[in-house]
């Protein structure tokens, strides 16, 4: 019998490998890691290969899309109602196959790395800022202690600091900094 669909539950050690056949019975389970995925799948006729959209996921995609098969990446919250029973890694893997045999299943585009290169940097960029926000409003919140009252906003902040940037005498009016 032939594989279908290759179903692939990623993981950093091992990964799980659930083969559906045309009528989506399991032909082949397999746990193997994942250095060896590439070579395993080479092997095999063109299919359907589906994962969940995780850490690894779009390298392995372009790598199995250059052997020639199908890949599918699917978002992990649409692959969970096809998980039977509890919870493991071999029956997340028969879940993806058959999640991605689906017809009305909503799956994730293969990345390239000039994407993926784009999306760490906005992802990088948007925490500098998430951090210097907090930053900001723990040194409002340290100022407002000493009666400082500073608005909202870094350029306010700044302009406090730069106007508080000398020794300021105990008395404060009430825009901030004496003087």
């Amino acid at each position: 019998m032939q594989i279908a669909v290759l179903g692939i539950d990623l993981g950093k050690n091992s990964c799980s490998l659930v083969g559906l056949d045309a009528s989506g019975t399991v032909i082949k389970r397999r746990r193997i890691r994942p250095e060896n995925i590439p070579p395993f799948t080479e092997l095999m006729p063109a299919c359907v290969v589906a994962m969940e959209a995780c850490c690894g996921a779009h390298h392995l995609g372009r790598v199995l899309a250059a052997q020639g098969h199908t890949v599918r990446l699917m978002s992990p919250e649409y692959v969970r109602p096809y998980v039977k029973a509890q919870k493991n890694d071999d029956r997340d893997a028969e879940a993806i196959a058959e999640a991605a045999s689906r017809p009305t299943m909503r799956f994730v585009e293969l990345k390239s790395e000039a994407q993926l290169d784009m999306q760490t940097l906005h992802r990088a960029r948007d925490r500098l800022v998430g951090e210097r926000t907090a930053l900001i409003n723990q040194l409002r919140a340290i100022l407002l202690e000493r009666g400082v009252t500073v608005a909202q906003g870094r350029h306010k902040l700044e302009r406090i600091l730069r106007r508080c940037s000398t020794p300021v005498p105990i008395a404060r009016s009430v825009h901030g900094c004496a003087g």
